[in-house]
Parts: structure tokens; C-alpha cells; sequence
């Protein structure tokens, strides 16, 4: 193997990884897709990537998406977005859903196709706030008792781009999403409560804290309940990964297998940048170059 890999703990879930990415290969993609699929959570420290250089790095992982907010997408790199709390002239500069929103949700649960994995790459880290939480949504299943396995396992949840807009306005006083509000009228979709993974064909909960609308066949209040019991469960300390950025950081999850959520951040002290980029599908296994 070409990488260094530290499991974060005994649980499986998570890897420090150490390696150079600006040092590509045949070789170093293959293992960290590998790795992506084992561990769902790799931190890889100490980088100095250019744009070219994390656009690669996605590569490792499946196909870049591409179809990005024109607004904040990098220019001359497709595929490469702003997510920031910093303003210039009055605006923000990159994509920001303020400062005190948590919200758990998979990338893009509100589309046809879920996003496969998610990088992050931290160019200004903030001092305090900021973390990003990740669940381990593959183990919180896996740990379902059979009754309940049984019972939500053909169920199916409506997700609401319209309904995100709205409860990212509630909570944030006045303060919407911009990728919700640049995606208000897009339909509602349904995904399965419990996902498949298509390359490990482990199953995980694919859950959100405002994107569930609701459970088809299921009555109002019995599915709300119901969404709020499982994302309990699966974010609870044992599950759940916190991790305070430091700049070089990369962190890549596989969406299909986990969740994710911001922590509060003052971004009147505490600025932060980060580059972001996703594929659209994982890359399957293969074996390992010669």
C-alpha cells in the first residue's frame, strides 16, 4: 500500500491518512478508494494543494460533479466550490449557511443522485467553532435491533429541497442556504430510508434533520417521530466523529455511508475558507495497479 493509514479508534470508522497528494498515481488512487471504503472518513493532514492538485485528488474517488453554483464555483475549475464565512464588498464569498446552523444530512439527498463522496480541503481554519461532525451512519445501523431492522427497512423518505429552504429560514432568522435558495422548485424525491451501498453493499440510514419531509405509507407524525428516533441514534457520542480543521487539512466521506453536519462558528472573529469538491458515483473495486 502507498499510504499510511491510522484508524482514529477500535470502532472502524475513520482513518488518518499520510501521504502526498500532490504526488498522484495509479497506485495512491487505488488505495485511497480502498481506504475510503473500509474506513467511510479519511483525514488526510499537512497538505499544500493548488486547485489542479484537489480536482485530481477527487479524482481518486469516482467522477468530479461538475453541476455546481456558478456563483461560487472557482473559475476555470469545474467542479470546485467555495464554502466560506468570509464577506468582501457586503457579500460572502462562498457558500455560507451562517453561523449557528447544525443540520445532519447526506450531500444532495434532495436530488435523483446522491452525491458518492465529499472532499474538503481547509485553506483558513477557525481558532475556535467550525468543527465538522461526521456520523457513522453504515455502524448506527448495523447496530439496529432486528425488530426495527425489520420494520424500516422497505420504507421510503421524501426529501424536500423546499422544506430545507424553510427551516434553514426559521432557524436562521431570516438566514437561507444559498444552495437551498438557488434550488427552491426543484421537486420533491424519494430515497430509501435504509441505502445500499453500491460498491460495499453495506447498508447504512440515509437520514436528515430538515430534509425528511416525510415516510411514504407512514402518517405524519408516526414518520416524523420515527426520522427523529433513528438520527438520534445515529448521532450519538459513539457514532459521531468531531473534527477541528487545521489548515492543509483534506477530509474526504463517503456520502453513501454517512452523515455529516457544520458546527457553530462566529464569523465576525473566526474566519474560515475551504474548497470543496464531490463525485458523483464511487469508484468500483478494482485491483491493484502493477
Amino acid at each position: 500500500m502507498s499510504v499510511s493509514l491510522r484508524p482514529l479508534d477500535d470502532s472502524g470508522f475513520g482513518a488518518v491518512v499520510d501521504c502526498d497528494l500532490t504526488r498522484s498515481s495509479p497506485a495512491l488512487a487505488h488505495d485511497l478508494a480502498g481506504a475510503l471504503r473500509q474506513y467511510r472518513l479519511l483525514i488526510v493532514p499537512g497538505q499544500h494543494l493548488n486547485h489542479a492538485d484537489l480536482l485530481a485528488a477527487a479524482g481518486c474517488f469516482g467522477t468530479v460533479d461538475t453541476r455546481t453554483d456558478r456563483r461560487y464555483t472557482v473559475g476555470g475549475f469545474p467542479g470546485l466550490t467555495v464554502i466560506s464565512n468570509i464577506t468582501e464588498h457586503g457579500q460572502h464569498i462562498g457558500i455560507y449557511d451562517g453561523d449557528d446552523e447544525e443540520e445532519w444530512h447526506a450531500d444532495n439527498s434532495f436530488k435523483d443522485e446522491l452525491t458518492g463522496a465529499t472532499l474538503l480541503y481547509s485553506v483558513i481554519a477557525p481558532e475556535q467553532g467550525g468543527q465538522t461532525r461526521f456520523a457513522d451512519a453504515t455502524r448506527a445501523y448495523a447496530d439496529l435491533a432486528a425488530p426495527v431492522k425489520e420494520k424500516i427497512g422497505t420504507l421510503r423518505a421524501v426529501h424536500s429541497i423546499e422544506q430545507l429552504a424553510t427551516l434553514q429560514h426559521e432557524a436562521g432568522a431570516g438566514q437561507s442556504s444559498v444552495a437551498a435558495g438557488s434550488l427552491t422548485g426543484h421537486p420533491d424525491v424519494e430515497h430509501p430510508l435504509v441505502l445500499q451501498h453500491p460498491v460495499t453493499a453495506a447498508r447504512s440510514l440515509l437520514l436528515g434533520s430538515m430534509v425528511i419531509r416525510s415516510l411514504t405509507g407512514l402518517p405524519e407524525d408516526e414518520g416524523r417521530d420515527l426520522v427523529e428516533e433513528l438520527l438520534r441514534h445515529t448521532t450519538s457520542d459513539p457514532y459521531v466523529y468531531s473534527h477541528q480543521w487545521k489548515q492543509g487539512d483534506l477530509v474526504v466521506w463517503d456520502n453513501l455511508a454517512t452523515l455529516h453536519t457544520a458546527s457553530p462558528c462566529d464569523s465576525s472573529r473566526h474566519p474560515r475558507l475551504l474548497y470543496r469538491a464531490a463525485v458523483r458515483k464511487p469508484t468500483p473495486y478494482t485491483t491493484p495497479p502493477e
